[in-house]
Formats: structure tokens, sequence, C-alpha cells
């Protein structure tokens, strides 16, 4: 299998909304690091708090999504925690996108 191109795999994972706000992952800013190798995607999942009750169901998405490019790509997922910065920017962005 021909390596998936950065740009594939970006554009399909700026598809995952969060399901609490009306914003993607991406743009949340909540995936990081994305490296691809022959059939495995690395990337971060950078998360408010690691105890997020919604943290299974991000990963599964983005396994999913990964998937949905091609059958046989594999993902590992690191789960790192939001810097101060990161969360402030986070729920500022949040704060724009509620779903009420």
């Amino acid at each position: 299998m021909d390596q998936i191109p950065k740009e594939i795999i970006e554009k399909e994972l700026s598809k995952i909304m969060h399901p609490e706000i009306n914003f993607s992952l991406v743009k949340l800013s909540m995936i990081k690091n994305i490296e691809i190798k022959e059939n495995l995607v690395s990337l971060t999942l950078k998360l408010p708090f690691l105890a997020v009750p919604i943290k299974e169901d991000l990963i599964n998405s983005i396994k999913e999504s990964i998937t949905n490019i091609n059958q046989n790509l594999q993902s590992k997922i690191s789960i790192l925690q939001m810097s101060e910065k990161e969360r402030r920017d986070f729920v500022e962005l949040a704060r724009e996108g509620w779903k009420i």
C-alpha cells in the first residue's frame, strides 16, 4: 500500500465534530502531531482534562475516520491533557459553539 498523504488524513480528521460543541476537533486544536508511517497514523488527542466523559467516544471517532480512508490503516492515539493556555483557548472557542 502506498503511503496516504498527510493532507488526506488531515482533511478527513477535520470532519470529526465535537459532540457538544459546533466545531471540529481540529478547529478546537484537540488533534495534534499527525504522523504517517506506512500504514500507521499516529496522532495526539489533547483533552482539556484527562477524565472527560467523552474521551472514548472521541477516540472511536478518530479511529473510525482513519479507517474510512483505508481499511488497512491502523491508528495510534496518544492522549495528553491540554496546557493551561491551550485549555483557555479551547474554552474561549467552545463558548462560541456550545450546542444548546
